[in-house]
């Protein structure tokens, strides 16, 4: 009881409209509105106005581009300097491992992990507007920075081959494979910077829309599966070459587990006590996250157990340990990278342009929804650009923003990029003053850096319950671009992602949901009659939708399902009536030679009783019209179907081109000819213009066809009907 009264007081609190107005198609409704006049504009006058200077322009254009300008001066330094100094060493603190780590990842010594942690780091803080992530060293751009240098330069490599200056600090401090190496890094950062530096000046920051979330996931997946297998042999201490391309993680796993019998106990015993505590830490991080002020940085302390403990037992000497080795100290002079190495390694440079912007922005728009501030794209883009090109004359290589870091400068009370500013300081502190100290670090203990940190990556197999339950099609892109990505290499295998991912929208435009909507009683929505008991379909009317634009991949999809949905199908009706047409022709053809027969007989006969009645007969037998009695015409002309308007509901519609239009057009026509009016309903304005633009309307095919929605059109069909049988009664 008390149930129902809640529901009828809430009925009474429904708020309800009454709306009454004539019943508006396009003709109509275009006769009564006028539209602005708009004077356009001539080519010189547009070049002219986007020429156009003015100090308040030039200052939102300074503004945009440097936009530190705009923050800093306002910035409030008792409110956010302790958070960003807590953030910024705690981020730095987490940066120095990985850059060294990360640059193993990338087939260059250590020491230009440190450069790539400390220049592009700097210079984010001057052009980015994310707050919140941390730009640096990741993990899947190091791994294709590294499959590159492989590829370009193989462990067989021993002689450097290149006219530079710098051959003599070359031999001097690394081999001169490593020198190649370092080569080709720095050259594919200038390139990718230049790239995304260009992409963002020309506004094609939406390209990262095409690297959709199930992609990426998929993509960053197979790399972790790259990045670990890379690490196995630092973590058994075993001699193997490195392998790039198609099926280099199976080449590396035959390589490593071919020489599994000459592990390095020592490496892999430290090794996997690091991999304990690191997890260890985390756990602890997660746990009490809440608690503790900061996180506790476990990878450097990790780090520095590991050098204390390598250089105490002497573990190189003693065990053959391989270690980090030299790190020069102090920063190196600026160098023009290897021009000439540009055209072999152009389509990698893309690839990872794409991918790192694709990285740092996804991450910079999470952070910037849940702070309530907004990024640009266009400037991430010019930032990233900035932050590789010119950080690639200072050595180093390829960097994006970092997850792990941008959580853990996030969560420590970063407010601005000050606390990036300062992590690079203090990388910079240990490149000028104490990198030596690293110099007995092992590498497997940068192995197993890198390997815990892929915890999170590896976590992303769970995305496959997930989009089973969600989206089939989304797995499938999933599943493409980790199975690509993992036998075809980083490069190839995005590249078949993106295309596989392409195929889907066109799949996706080709089969779009076709719905035929019905009444909600008493009022003006309509709905899917196959999903809800209440929705009823309107006497005599068929109203049809697509989820989808018509063009010409499903054109030819469209009208199939039209007919199918509706359950009238113009040809085959037609069809059916020519061949009853020509059946009864035959047969009445049959009849009037039978008639005639049996006349001549009578005919012949002397009985002038019998011709006179035959005569009579003759006289009032209904003879056949053009072989067709008038009762079969009339039952010919008769349309098969009580249809007698369908209606299209253009609401989903975004576009229709030339074969849409055409198709459009033809549909009209043959359900005409069945005596079906077919009519437009919600049909958008930029739809209506294109529909102008390609001669749709004609004396045959007007604007009052169409209608401002759904209500309307079924409105004008019922009268439109009305008044036909009151005129065929009246005949």
């Amino acid at each position: 009881m008390e149930h129902t009264q809640e529901h009828e007081a809430c009925l009474e609190q429904t708020q309800k409209y009454c709306v009454e107005r004539p019943i508006y198609n396009q003709e109509i409704l275009q006769g009564q509105l006028r539209r602005r006049e708009r004077t356009p504009q001539t080519l010189r006058q547009k070049i002219a106005h986007s020429c156009r200077c003015s100090s308040k322009k030039a200052k939102s254009h300074l503004y945009s581009f440097l936009p530190i300008l705009k923050w800093l001066p306002r910035y409030p330094v008792k409110e956010y300097l302790l958070g960003d100094i807590i953030s910024g060493i705690s981020t730095g603190v987490m940066q120095l491992p990985q850059g060294l780590a990360y640059a193993l990842l990338a087939a260059v010594p250590p020491v230009f992990g440190l450069y790539s942690s400390f220049y592009p780091v700097f210079l984010y803080t001057f052009f980015g507007t994310s707050k919140h992530i941390s730009i640096g060293t990741f993990a899947v751009i190091s791994m294709m920075v590294g499959g590159v240098a492989v590829r370009q330069v193989p462990d067989e490599v021993i002689s450097v081959g290149y006219n530079s200056t710098n051959t003599t600090y070359a031999s001097e401090y690394y081999s001169d494979r490593d020198f190649k190496r370092v080569q080709v890094a720095v050259t594919l950062a200038l390139l990718s910077g230049i790239i995304q530096l260009c992409l963002g000046l020309l506004r094609f920051g939406f390209v990262a829309i095409y690297l959709t979330e199930p992609l990426v996931r998929g993509f960053t997946t197979a790399a972790a599966v790259h990045v670990f297998t890379s690490q196995l042999k630092y973590l058994l201490g075993v001699k193997t070459s490195r392998y790039s391309g198609p099926l280099s993680v199976v080449y590396s796993l035959v390589a490593v587990f071919s020489k599994i019998t000459t592990t390095n106990v020592a490496a892999l015993i430290v090794g996997l006590t690091c991999i304990v505590l690191l997890l260890i830490g985390k756990e602890i991080n997660l746990r009490y996250k809440k608690k503790l002020p900061v996180p506790i940085p476990m990878e450097i302390i990790v780090v520095i157990i590991g050098t204390g403990v390598s250089a105490g037992m002497n573990l190189t000497e003693s065990y053959g340990v391989d270690v980090v080795g030299n790190i020069p100290q102090g920063l190196r002079a600026p160098a023009v990278p290897e021009i000439q190495l540009i055209p072999a390694i152009f389509v990698d440079a893309i690839a990872i342009a794409i991918v790192g912007f694709s990285m740092a922005v996804s991450m910079a728009k999470i952070f910037a929804l849940k702070h309530g501030y907004t990024i640009d794209g266009n400037q991430e883009l010019i930032a990233l650009g900035i932050c590789n090109s010119v950080g690639s004359f200072f050595q180093s290589f390829s960097v994006t923003c970092s997850m792990s870091r941008s959580l853990v400068q996030e969560s420590t009370g970063g407010k601005t990029q000050i606390a990036g500013a300062l992590s690079s300081i203090m990388v910079l502190l240990v490149i000028v003053a104490i990198g030596y100290l690293f110099e007995p670090l092992p590498q497997t203990v940068l192995a197993a850096i890198v390997m815990v940190n892929l915890k999170g990556m590896f976590k992303q197999f769970g995305d496959i319950a997930h989009f089973w339950k969600t989206s089939k099609i989304e797995l499938a892109i999933w599943v493409v671009a980790f199975v690509a990505s993992l036998f075809l290499g980083l490069d190839y295998g995005l590249l078949t992602a993106v295309t596989f991912a392409m195929i889907t929208v066109i799949y996706r435009t080709q089969r779009p949901q076709y719905r035929i909507l019905g009444q909600i009683p008493d009022t003006d929505i309509y709905c899917d009659v196959e999903e809800y008991e209440e929705v009823k379909e309107c006497p005599g009317i068929k109203i049809f939708q697509a989820n989808a634009s018509l063009y010409f991949a499903n054109s030819e999809s469209y009208t199939s399902a039209l007919k199918k949905k509706t359950g009238v199908d113009p040809c085959a009706i037609l069809a059916a009536r020519r061949k009853a047409q020509k059946k009864h022709a035959r047969e009445i053809k049959k009849a009037n030679e039978l008639k005639k027969k049996a006349v001549l007989k009578l005919v012949n006969s002397s009985s002038n009783d019998v011709e006179g009645s035959v005569k009579h007969e003759i006289a009032n037998d209904e003879l056949p019209v053009n072989g067709k009695s008038l009762d079969e015409l009339e039952h010919f002309v008769e349309p098969k179907t009580n249809i007698h308007s369908l209606i299209l509901d253009f609401t989903p519609v975004n576009f229709v081109d030339s074969v849409g239009a055409k198709t459009l057009k033809s549909i009209i026509k043959e359900y005409k000819e069945v005596s079906v009016h077919v009519c437009i309903a919600s049909c958008s304005g930029p739809v209506m213009n294109e529909l102008t633009r390609l001669n749709f309307f004609d004396n045959t095919v007007t604007r009052e066809l169409l209608f401002h929605s759904i209500h309307d059109a079924v409105l004008a069909c019922q009268v439109k009907d009305r008044s036909a049988s009151q005129t065929a009664s009246d005949l």
